[in-house]
């Protein structure tokens, strides 16, 4: 007989056929004893683990949060209004994903993958696990190349590099979420795939983000999460996880990611209210003692792996409000000590009109310069000590008193860097203009100039910056050159 007979369709129907046997099969069925404020107790799961997913009778899906002796705790997932007192639920054996890939660019989905744009749900090959350990110290490289911002303070003072955990922190209406969207349009031609999570945000929020993302092009290396306020509140919990994942499988690819936390208070104070719900003891602040843990193994995901796995990176800016400029208070404290530094915004810098109103004194980047261009930072080495003195000279000045020709020289020069770090938003700059402006400051161009004529010439610099051929590894004489040229023509 042939071997094409042997394998016939016919003949391995026929072979398993003879091959069943009949088996018990085995399956633990609980029940729902009761349901609120998107939390369910259920009985007769006793082999259920914490994380495990449930699948209820109407096939919404369930998160197990909480075990007692008697019943099991779990979060929705989704919102279902079939589920009641008595619905049946079971184990699904398998753990929450979403899923991952290059279809998502340019969507807008919920923390489960389900579309919130208006379109068929995106056709994703693979799925990416929400929760997962971060990668060993023995798969990471060093962070040592740049992300570039697109705010003079930041990229000159407060460096950001390709796999770096920086925190934006501040009171609520300062600009933080501007920051990030700033961020975001930076990476426009940079080879940067962006997630955008947005937890807890009104829907107006919402939607004026996915429109400013769309208006400047974004969305076309860019993904937007949304849990909004509306949502279950397993959903904006979920939610920075599931970002997380699609911005990992990325970088499990080889490429360079951003991923946008817009913002972990709520998140931490979502966690607070199902750990309430689960009647979890309460810690400090009423929050559970595992806060910390909860986004330590978030943030501890972003990295910068190893070129023998692609040399992909996942660079994180998690957005954190403070209350009256209280830097010290729980949450705030916790993502200081996870992050590798921090961009604080202060309210009395933006009632003054110092836009983006960033406390350089209170910012730090704990990669400074090793994740600079060198030129940049050769350029930048002094600009924040500079400013840091002026800012404590001028104290002087509001006393009346008659100062020496170099204070004063130094005092005027501080006024016109300060000029000079003024930025609208959603106006990102260019490394290249970066470059230019230090320059231009650096070899005292703009000494004799007063603040508001700097500025101005600032913003003339930047336009012809868009047709210089110059690159960032140009020879400083050929800067120092095309600058003079500009600034005495």
């Amino acid at each position: 007989m042939s071997p094409e007979i042997a394998d016939s369709p016919l003949r391995l129907q026929a072979r398993r056929i003879d091959s069943y046997a009949l088996q018990v099969a085995i399956r633990e069925q609980g029940t729902v004893v009761s349901i609120g404020d998107g939390i369910a107790w259920i009985k007769g799961l006793p082999s259920a683990a914490i994380d495990d997913i449930l699948i209820c009778a109407d096939g919404s899906r369930a998160q197990v949060f909480d075990l007692t002796p008697a019943m099991v705790g779990a979060v929705l997932l989704e919102d279902s209004q079939d589920i009641t007192s008595g619905t049946a639920v079971h184990l699904a054996h398998r753990r929450l994903s979403i899923p991952v890939g290059d279809a998502l660019l340019g969507r807008v989905v919920d923390p489960l993958g389900h579309p919130q744009d208006g379109l068929p749900p995106p056709r994703c090959p693979s799925t990416g696990l929400l929760e997962q350990r971060a990668p060993a110290i023995i798969e990471r490289d060093i962070v040592h190349e740049p992300l570039y911002s697109g705010s003079k303070i930041i990229d000159s003072m407060i460096p950001i590099g390709k796999g770096q955990r920086q925190l934006i922190i501040g009171d609520r209406g300062l600009g933080r979420s501007a920051l990030a969207i700033d961020a975001v349009l930076s990476q426009r031609g940079r080879k940067v795939r962006c997630v955008y999570v947005l937890i807890g945000q009104r829907r107006s929020i919402v939607a004026r983000t996915i429109a400013m993302l769309r208006e400047q092009a974004a969305m076309e290396y860019s993904c937007v999460v949304v849990a909004e306020a509306t949502a279950l509140p397993g959903q904006q919990f979920i939610a920075p996880f599931a970002g997380c994942a699609i911005a990992e499988h990325w970088m499990r690819q080889g490429h360079d990611t951003l991923v946008v936390y817009d913002d972990l208070s709520t998140h931490a104070q979502t966690y607070r209210e199902l750990s309430l719900l689960l009647r979890r003891p309460p810690g400090r602040e009423a929050f559970p003692g595992d806060i910390f843990s909860v986004h330590a193994r978030l943030l501890e995901r972003s990295t910068r792996l190893a070129d023998s796995l692609g040399g992909g990176s996942m660079s994180a800016l998690p957005v954190v409000e403070t209350q009256e400029g209280e830097i010290a208070a729980y949450i705030p404290t916790n993502l200081i000590s996870i992050t590798d530094g921090q961009i604080y915004l202060d309210a009395e810098l933006f009632a003054a009109g110092f836009r983006p109103a960033i406390d350089i004194g209170r910012s730090v980047s704990r990669i400074g310069g090793a994740a600079q261009h060198p030129a940049i930072k050769r350029e930048a080495g002094r600009i924040k000590l500079d400013y840091l003195q002026f800012l404590e000279l001028e104290v002087f000045t509001r006393f009346g008193a008659r100062l020496e020709a170099s204070m004063e020289h130094k005092i005027h020069r501080g006024r016109v860097l300060r000029a000079c770090l003024l930025q609208d938003r959603l106006t990102p700059l260019s490394p290249e203009f970066q470059m230019a402006w230090l320059v231009a400051f650096n070899d005292g161009h703009l000494d004799k100039r007063t603040p508001e004529e700097a500025g101005k010439t600032l913003e003339h610099l930047e336009l012809q910056m868009r047709e210089s051929p110059l690159d960032l590894d140009s020879p400083r004489s050929e800067w120092a050159a095309l600058i003079r040229d500009f600034l005495q023509g």
